[in-house]
């Protein structure tokens, strides 16, 4: 169950569970995706370039293509999955549990990226989709997929911890914190913005 003891201020981080264990799960090293799902990527590629004989441009753009892939995904779960809004006692607690502690506590250095609890079941089960959807192509787009991912957990942490003082990644940063801290109804995506506009969910 869900309990919410105490509050540091310094850390800006909460308990949420009684139990150690499930404590324990619920924080993740930020370097975590780096070292799972890096070598994922390289895999894949691998498999795209040398076992399945594709040309390096045709390798690349189903790299771009899984990047894509990325950024509406990423965009549909932050808006309809993280920001749904459910009626129960245990929707609510689920619901703070998988993204509302983040809005409560921002700046919690270990719950700023997905547990391997959760993205590892989900990897697997988008390269089955994919294996479906693109079969001898899929290695290729879930590398971009996977990079894309892992671009996203990156630079999630880095737009609340990292100064980020100019170019691309100051507006990216300034983008996502006013979703934190002005409307959160708008500005889903973090590693881009495209879906914002094609969804018109901009801030106004």
């Amino acid at each position: 169950m869900m309990k919410r003891l105490y509050v540091s201020k310094n850390n800006e981080t909460v308990r949420m569970f009684e139990s150690d264990f499930m404590e324990f799960f619920s924080r993740v090293h930020p370097a975590i995706p780096l070292i799972l799902y890096l070598p994922v990527v390289g895999y894949m590629v691998y498999v795209s370039l040398w076992q399945r004989q594709l040309s390096f441009p045709a390798v690349a753009a189903l790299f771009l293509l899984g990047i894509l892939l990325w950024t509406l995904f990423e965009y549909l779960i932050h808006r309809y999955i993280f920001h749904y809004e459910p009626k129960t006692r245990w929707g609510k607690r689920l619901h703070y549990i998988i993204h509302g502690v983040h809005h409560d506590y921002p700046n919690d250095a270990r719950r700023l990226v997905m547990p391997p609890s959760i993205s590892i079941p989900l990897a697997f089960l988008f390269y089955g989709l994919f294996l479906l959807i693109f079969r001898s192509l899929a290695p290729g787009v879930f590398a971009g997929l996977v990079f894309g991912y892992v671009c996203y957990d990156m630079l999630h942490y880095a737009t609340h911890h990292f100064p980020m003082k100019r170019g691309l990644l100051l507006w990216l940063k300034h983008y996502h914190l006013r979703h934190h801290y002005k409307d959160d109804h708008v500005g889903y995506g973090i590693s881009s913005p495209l879906w914002d506009y094609v969804f018109r969910t901009t801030r106004k």
